[in-house]
């Protein structure tokens, strides 16, 4: 196996593994800052010894393995080993490597579940509870982080260093919460389950559209925690809204991997089992009380998931959803989705008026959804020249190369131009 082939293999096992990897580490050294570090060890070492050896069978297993030398071998440098091995319940280095592909498969004290409570703790601020969690079980960089939150990548890294810092130093047990607990900590996590699936359905940067592995994490964790929480009614909310913009993952790709926006999708491709699946989420959701943000966003993916065509979605409705959702969570991000709904139900000029509002807004100064929504509009106003420069600006904005060439072809499109 050439380096580079063997490198592109190491990479694509760490998307899928590290956060499990990071997991069973943190269960074993009751860590999380060390776990990821042992993590990153063990990255180090597939990277030289893989393109000599070749990928393992078990990439993961072996990942794991290695981690856990690393990890004995810590212990034993620090004169630890012998209370560490009571700990864990002896035997450490006997013990067989962990079942990585049977994660989340069996109960709510699984160790993804403990770690992403773990990152949520009270002790955090709420921003760095979710920057952590998506770095140690999103697998994501500090930068795509940064895109996700709209704030300075430097910011996101210091979150991320303090976080992992302050858990150590207070001592913060690797455990899933319980009772009243349970419940505080809840609406963080649904936040940073949330994130880690819109990073996998519209990926922030890279030669990908969608990170599917992302999306089942995500997925998965969501499912468990219904079962823990089956009174929440947000906790519903947002397994009804992932399920059904799930359902949509085979017609939003198109055959050379290129996005397909939501109007153009072939919804025969649609996964009916999903949907179905939402939309009991979101009767249980709506069952078990009062709508709040997650229940309200479910609420506006089912109008599309009723909906056979394009044609027959209900725009008005969507937009009355989203004013509800605006009125809940006041968010500029919040206003440019109403503003399209608006554009949807009543033309593109009342649209237009909302995001032309948008445009001196700080916190959406670099985000490349503003431009693109904005040329849309201009679009089908016949204001081509203006729509071309719009969808332009927000080619340049995005990190991902399948979504910069479909903005850079819509822009062609405004003057007339074939797609180069």
């Amino acid at each position: 196996m050439t380096a580079s082939k063997a490198q592109a293999a190491v990479h694509a096992v760490w998307r899928i593994e590290s956060a499990r990897l990071i997991a069973g580490l943190a269960r074993m050294v009751r860590d999380v800052g060390q776990a990821e570090e042992l993590a990153q060890d063990a990255l180090v070492a597939a990277l030289e010894k893989w393109p000599v050896s070749g990928v393992p069978q078990n990439p993961g297993a072996w990942l794991m393995a290695t981690a856990k030398r690393r990890a004995i071998d810590e212990m034993r440098r620090h004169k630890l080993l012998a209370r560490k091995h009571e700990e864990l319940g002896h035997g450490l280095e006997e013990a067989e490597v962990p079942d990585l592909d049977a994660a989340l498969d069996d109960d709510v004290g699984d160790d993804l579940l403990r770690l992403i409570f773990t990152s949520c703790h009270p002790v955090l601020s709420p921003e760095a509870r979710v920057a952590l969690t998506l770095r140690l079980l999103g697998g994501l960089t500090t930068d795509e982080i940064a895109r996700a939150f709209l704030v300075p990548e430097p910011t996101v890294a210091q979150r991320i260093v303090r976080a992992k810092r302050t858990l150590a130093e207070k001592g913060v047990p690797f455990e899933v919460p319980r009772g009243e607990e349970l419940a505080a900590r809840l609406a963080s996590v649904l936040e940073v389950i949330y994130l880690i699936f819109n990073e996998g359905y519209a990926a922030t940067a890279g030669d990908g559209w969608m990170r599917p592995e992302l999306c089942q994490d995500a997925l998965r964790l969501g499912r468990i925690l219904a079962e823990l929480a089956p009174g929440e009614p947000e906790v519903h909310g947002l397994v009804a809204l992932m399920e059904i913009q799930a359902s949509r993952a085979r017609a939003r790709v198109g055959p050379s991997g290129e996005p397909v926006l939501l109007l153009e999708q072939n919804r025969a491709l649609w996964d009916q089992l999903l949907i179905r699946r939402g939309l009991a989420a979101l009767e249980r959701a709506e069952k078990a009380g009062t709508a709040g943000p997650y229940v309200l966003q479910a609420s506006i993916a089912a109008c599309h998931a009723r909906a056979r065509t394009p044609e027959e979605t209900d725009w008005p409705r969507i937009a009355a959803l989203y004013t509800v959702l605006a009125r809940l969570t006041p968010s500029p991000v919040v206003e440019l989705n109403r503003a399209v709904a608006l554009s949807m139900a009543f033309g593109p000029a009342v649209g237009l008026e909302l995001v032309d509002q948008l445009v001196a807004e700080p916190s959406l100064k670099h985000y490349h959804l503003l431009p693109a929504v904005r040329g849309d509009l201009l679009q089908k106003l016949g204001r081509l020249k203006e729509a071309r420069a719009e969808f332009e600006r927000a080619a340049s904005l995005t990190r991902n190369a399948k979504e910069q060439a479909l903005l850079r072809s819509r822009a062609a499109a405004c003057a007339g131009e074939r797609p180069s």
